[in-house]
């Protein structure tokens, strides 16, 4: 293969790696991710989580207004409700209340005091709530992490078959000229051979990389809930490293993970719950008033007004139990949040360290490429004029292949390490 081919070829990948593509119907990390977020199902029961959540807090906060209780029925009894009494040595009989009647009342009951038990519910159903907003934060990023390494595979892939594909080329190139050399007599029959079996194996490894780029696109819009066959164009434009040392990207993970502040509202939420039912456990004060109305042509007044204030005190064995239960879960939660800040602060060095790895690579790489293309140049060359073996041409070309796929391994490596390191400070 010529070597202007070979440094076309490098400065083409090496400018789809560094620069922006310039067709505008390219898509975006962004428009991925925001078109991902619109349509993921896991979304959207997140957010659904979070409605619920909300309901739930308007429920607890209701408890403080009045109970509104009104009930209405009909009675018919076998007998007519009657007393019996003596009235001068006689017994008599008589009715205190109609065979049929119909009653109706109208309570409203407001607590007073309830010991703590219904601001207790209220604060775990704000707690909860705060921890459903950051559950569906996490789904996102979630979300965010596959659709960004779904996005760099396809562009990984995408180059992958760029340089299998060059491959081809330079070993058609190199074939034309054995062929020609063999017609000529100048070389053996082997190295015909050798070089259209090499071709063959580069062609099949450009199907197997086509079909493998082709199910990492179908990847990508199933995770855009697109159809699976869609036309996939993207930009080669990645988000910036985050900057700062190893402690203080740690330190900003344990501050910004939106799972560390869902387990610690679960957390907050089981305490007041679990302080709630024993505020349950004291006494509970509340005021009611209402009207009643019981149909009785015997009785003076049917209809009457009502208040009384009550208190109630329960002596329940069965909620200390419930108490100690509903403590012990936010105990366990709290043990989760430790392992998962060790957890958090093990990703940030990984991804950290893969960032410095492949910063190296990237460097190392760029000069293989430089020096392989030129390999394979001056190799080509004396294999033409007779100086170098069929073998070291051919070797040649799998030192430049090489070269190629680990600089763009590298490229990609580092981007998806980039991409790892912001979901673990939880700002992808």
């Amino acid at each position: 293969m010529p070597s202007n081919k070979h440094r076309q070829l490098s400065q083409t990948i090496s400018c789809l790696l560094l620069c922006s593509s310039a067709n505008t119907f390219a898509e975006t990390l962004d428009d991925a991710w925001n078109r991902a977020i619109d349509n993921n199902h896991q979304i959207k029961a997140s957010k659904a989580d979070t409605s619920a959540s909300e309901q739930q807090l308007e429920a607890a906060e209701s408890q403080r207004l009045p109970d509104l209780s009104v009930k209405s029925g009909y009675t018919q009894y076998s007998e007519t409700p009657a007393a019996k009494t003596q009235v001068s040595g006689n017994s008599v009989i008589f009715n205190t209340a109609q065979p049929g009647s119909v009653q109706a009342q109208a309570i409203a009951s407001i607590p007073v005091f309830t010991s703590g038990r219904i601001s207790h519910n209220i604060s775990a159903a704000e707690a909860s709530l705060q921890a459903a907003q950051s559950n569906e934060i996490t789904s996102a990023l979630t979300i965010k992490m596959q659709v960004a390494e779904a996005y760099v595979n396809v562009l990984r892939a995408e180059s992958a078959l760029q340089v299998a594909q060059s491959h081809v080329d330079s070993l058609s190139s190199h074939h034309r000229d054995v062929k020609n050399m063999f017609d000529q007599g100048v070389v053996a029959r082997n190295d015909l051979l050798a070089a259209n079996v090499e071709l063959v194996n580069a062609q099949q490894l450009v199907v197997q990389i086509s079909n493998q780029l082709d199910i990492t696109k179908a990847r990508y819009n199933q995770l855009l809930d697109r159809n699976l066959a869609d036309q996939v164009k993207l930009e080669h434009k990645f988000p910036e490293t985050p900057q700062g040392d190893l402690d203080q990207l740690s330190s900003n993970a344990i501050k910004q993970r939106p799972e560390l502040v869902t387990l610690a509202q679960q957390i907050d939420s089981l305490e007041h719950q679990s302080k709630s039912v024993k505020a349950g456990l004291l006494p509970q004060v509340a005021v009611k008033g209402g009207y009643q109305y019981q149909e009785n042509r015997y009785q003076a007044f049917e209809g009457m007004w009502m208040a009384n204030v009550g208190m109630e005190w329960k002596l329940d064995a069965s909620s200390h139990h419930q108490s100690d239960a509903i403590s012990r879960q936010a105990a366990s939660l709290k043990e989760q949040r430790d392992d998962l800040t060790s957890m958090i602060n093990l990703q940030v060095r990984q991804a950290w360290l893969d960032i410095q790895e492949t910063k190296k690579r990237i460097a190392v790489t760029q000069q293989a490429i430089d020096q392989a293309d030129e390999n394979m140049k001056v190799t080509t060359d004396q294999y033409q004029q007779g100086l170098s073996t069929n073998t070291d041409v051919l070797k040649a070309e799998d030192l430049r292949i090489s070269a190629h796929d680990n600089f763009n391994d590298a490229n990609y490596d580092a981007a998806l390490a980039t991409l790892r390191l912001r979901r673990a400070l939880g700002v992808l």
